[in-house]
């Protein structure tokens, strides 16, 4: 047995005395430094080049804030509504243990065992390195229109701190009268007349008269301002909530064609957004880990708060029977549709197969749990959404019972229910403005956990690929990225912004996220090969039986690509060109789109062309040779690399830390 020696060493710089090894292998030696690389730091850091987690606290708050984001709140409930209600909990359970888990598994995973972002975890298939750009550009993408909702979350907020919330028939702003003869129009919802001078009335009132001149438009005047349209029809009229969100909010143009000065009060919203994002994460992880104990935790303090004043209310348990209750209905699991929905918003509302996951799981210590991890995340944000449905719907089976409507026709989903609908409810309620305040401020923090990851993908990518110029600059890039990115979001908070969020969210947010997700299985599980996959994770964990692995063997090699490639073809078949509303984008806003995915997706053939290319051999010789791990790939401290992943080095080198000259080995530390 080779000896070895205990030696306790002192040495007088920034350094904290430090118990090292020295072990006696070879006729050469090897001592170890406390703050040589691969060894321990002072900030408890296992990897001190990277940085890790501060705690596991907040890596798995981190993780729950970026899976749980506005969709579990506005698109969840709405979905869970139209398929079924509680039947609709079927096909959500079973694509969240077929798709969901498995998927969000392999990516934690990933990033973990190699301590690499999105793109550098590819040293794995070189060949598929594009697919780690793919996600890098579209989560730039999503990132820039997001932080514009986060601004529309702002702006809402900072409104809301008033006697009378503005979008209110009691706060002055608008003239609220019921028809003739005291009776309630046929929508039972008040008429509205606008009480500011608008440049085109007659859009005006169109829009208010259901979008068309059926209706007789009059003109009138309130306290001897100028003349305002009022509509006097039969159809469905705007509430004060959707005026305020077109014409107040957004200032909405007719079309996207009409794009408008930049909206100042919404720039200056969105770069408080950028402002706010861009601290937290100027240390990274060190310092977005410790504002996620507020973000991650302060939306479930608010969803109880409100599902406890809900269900307070006459007729919440009619919006909670909407919703999940006897209403149910079993009969639509035989649409194709509903299970097309279940394992939609289980793949994005886990936001996997955007490089999110991987990034953050990248700075996890070695030996974390990574298993356990993906299941309890997952498992949360799931349980999130059903029960943020609870706290919606109670509120909307409240405005349902005002309207005396039923609760389908308050239902609404996305912009529509954030902005307008509950707006409009909480309207209704006593102490709107606190209720008010309370809901944004949950959007913001929603929003804000989101984009952290999101620009965490961004800055690491970065950091990873040029690691000698940006190593030491953090705060030098992010700060950088909030700028570019703020600049890049300008058009989104013009008049026709509204246009370009939605354009962006319904081509950039899909196919280019299912495209990835399937090549990610591609890759690791027929390509890299899913056993030595399996390998790497038990390196991790530790080794498991084979019964253990059997479920993720039949899902990872089989039925999450199935799942993926069916909801891939599925988008494809039933795509519809993007609308608002009932306003439609013209010809050169769909090619925009077009561009946008194929701008993401050319990286993948494009650096898979290039590195068969640059190798050697015939042409079988350069697909294998592209499709081989680098010689750098593996865990990314010495000490994890065990034999599997031995790299070649000189033996023998020399290094001077701390006034100390240090001959070492291979092994840096034991």
């Amino acid at each position: 047995m080779l000896p070895v020696y205990r030696l306790e060493l002192r040495v007088f710089d920034h350094c904290h005395p430090r118990l090292v090894l020295v072990h006696l292998h070879t006729p050469s030696w090897t001592l170890c430094l406390g703050c040589q690389k691969g060894c321990p730091s002072d900030s408890g850091d296992e990897n001190v080049e990277r940085g890790n987690w501060s705690s596991k606290r907040e890596y798995m708050l981190s993780m729950i804030g970026y899976a749980v984001g506005l969709g579990n709140v506005w698109r969840f409930p709405y979905l869970a509504y139209k398929n079924g209600g509680g039947a609709f909990l079927i096909p959500y359970t079973i694509m969240l243990a077929v798709a969901g888990i498995p998927l969000f598994f392999v990516e934690s995973s990933f990033g973990q065992f190699c301590s690499q972002g999105p793109i550098n975890v590819w040293k794995a298939v070189p060949m598929l390195q594009g697919v780690g750009v793919a996600m890098m550009l579209v989560s730039t993408l999503v990132t820039i229109y997001y932080n514009v909702i986060i601004a529309y979350s702002l702006y809402y907020l900072f409104v809301s701190f008033q006697s009378h919330l503005p979008w209110s028939c009691s706060s002055g702003s608008w003239n609220c009268t019921s028809t003739p003869g005291g009776q309630l129009h046929e929508t039972h919802r008040p008429f509205i007349y606008y009480r500011v001078t608008l440049a085109r009335p007659e859009l005006f009132c169109a829009r208010v008269c259901d979008g068309s001149f059926a209706g007789r438009c009059n003109e009138s005047v309130f306290g001897g301002s100028a003349a305002l349209p009022v509509c006097n029809v039969t159809g469905t009229l705007k509430v004060p909530s959707e005026a305020y969100w077109d014409e107040v909010v957004l200032q909405r143009s007719a079309g996207m064609d009409e794009t408008g000065p930049v909206l100042w009060h919404l720039a200056l919203c969105l770069l408080l957004a950028w402002v706010l994002i861009g601290a937290a994460l100027f240390k990274g992880i060190k310092s977005s880990g410790k504002v996620v104990y507020f973000t991650a935790i302060f939306p479930y303090v608010v969803l109880i708060i409100l599902l406890v004043r809900g269900l307070t209310l006459e007729g919440a348990l009619d919006g909670i029977e909407y919703y999940i209750g006897t209403k149910s209905d079993l009969s639509k699991l035989s649409e194709a549709g509903v299970w097309k929905d279940a394992a939609t918003q289980i793949f994005f509302s886990l936001s996997i197969a955007s490089g999110g996951v991987t990034a953050l799981s990248s700075y996890n210590k070695f030996h974390n749990n990574c298993y356990k991890d993906s299941i309890v995340v997952c498992v949360t944000n799931c349980a999130t959404s059903v029960f943020a449905g609870f706290a919606i719907f109670s509120i909307l089976g409240h405005m349902a019972h005002v309207y005396q409507k039923p609760v389908s026709e308050v239902a609404n989903a996305g912009f529509g229910l954030a902005f307008i609908a509950y707006p409009d409810a909480l309207s209704q309620l006593p102490v709107a403005p606190l209720w008010s305040v309370l809901f944004f401020f949950m959007l913001l923090t929603l929003g804000l956990d989101s984009q952290f990851a999101s620009i965490e993908v961004i800055s690491t990518c970065l950091q990873d690929s040029f690691p000698t110029i940006l190593k030491s600059g953090r705060g030098f890039v992010t700060a950088s990225v909030c700028i570019v990115l703020f600049l890049l979001g300008l058009p989104c908070i013009t008049r026709a912004g509204i246009y370009w969020v939605t354009l962006i969210d319904h081509f950039c947010s899909g196919w280019v996220l299912l495209v990835a997700g399937l090549l990610e299985f591609i890759g690791l599980f027929y390509i890299y090969g899913g056993n030595r996959f399996i390998e790497d994770i038990e390196m991790m964990i530790g080794t498991k039986s084979a019964l253990f692995w059997l479920w993720w063997r039949i899902c990872w090699f089989a039925l999450t690509p199935l799942v993926l490639l069916v909801i891939l073809a599925w988008s494809w078949y039933t795509f519809t060109p993007p609308t608002y509303g009932p306003v439609g984008y013209p010809s050169w806003a769909l090619s925009l789109g077009w561009c946008m995915i194929t701008f993401c997706l050319m990286w993948i053939p494009a650096v898979a062309v290039r590195r068969v290319l640059g190798a050697r051999g015939n042409l079988w010789q350069r697909l294998k040779a592209a499709c081989t791990a680098t010689d750098d790939w593996g865990p990314y401290l010495d000490r994890h690399r065990g034999e599997r992943y031995s790299r070649q080095r000189k033996r023998d080198t020399v290094e001077l830390h701390a006034d100390v000259f240090v001959i070492a080995n291979n092994d840096i530390c034991p």
